[in-house]
């Protein structure tokens, strides 16, 4: 049987870890390991290239990434591993997050960062659980049991909405 690998969540600010609270949730709803850092594009730039090139030593499988503003974080730990990364866009003040969404999006061909929607935790931690259970059969297991009591969800929310009409 294959080492479970784990997620880093990595934020560019403790500002960012209720945002990213979803993700981590997510993430221990599944049951699969994680580690939550902070380290910053900018004001700690070796830090984030140095996680980011051994983080496949470490037993990490996934990479997710949130950042506001100007976002480079996801681009800055692609540059330096081979591994996934999934951008998390964060919401601001200033531009409602669209800036740290184009910034995270917009990557130059042969650095590829995975993004979701501004303030998309939980899509990222799923995310990175789908690309876990390309080779974690239990996970998968466990995600098809997710989509079965989401569907299930809607399948009552339907019954209800009938049943109030009548």
């Amino acid at each position: 049987m294959a080492e479970r690998k784990k997620v880093a969540v990595i934020m560019g600010s403790g500002s960012d870890a209720a945002t990213m609270q979803a993700a981590i949730g997510q993430l221990e709803a599944l049951n699969i390991a994680y580690e939550a850092h902070v380290m910053s594009a900018h004001r700690s730039p070796q830090r984030a290239a140095d996680f980011a090139s051994g983080a496949r030593e470490q037993g990490f499988g996934v990479i997710i990434a949130a950042a506001g503003k100007a976002a480079h974080l996801a681009g800055v730990l692609a540059a330096h591993t081979t591994l996934p990364v999934v951008g998390v866009p964060i919401r601001s003040q200033d531009l409602g997050g669209m800036d740290a969404l184009l910034s995270t999006v917009q990557m130059p061909s042969g650095v590829p960062v995975a993004t979701v929607a501004i303030d998309g935790a939980k899509n990222a931690a799923l995310l990175a659980a789908q690309i876990l259970a390309v080779t974690d059969a239990d996970l998968a297991k466990r995600l098809s049991e997710l989509k079965l009591r989401m569907e299930a969800d809607v399948l009552a929310q339907d019954r209800a909405l009938f049943d109030s009409s009548n």
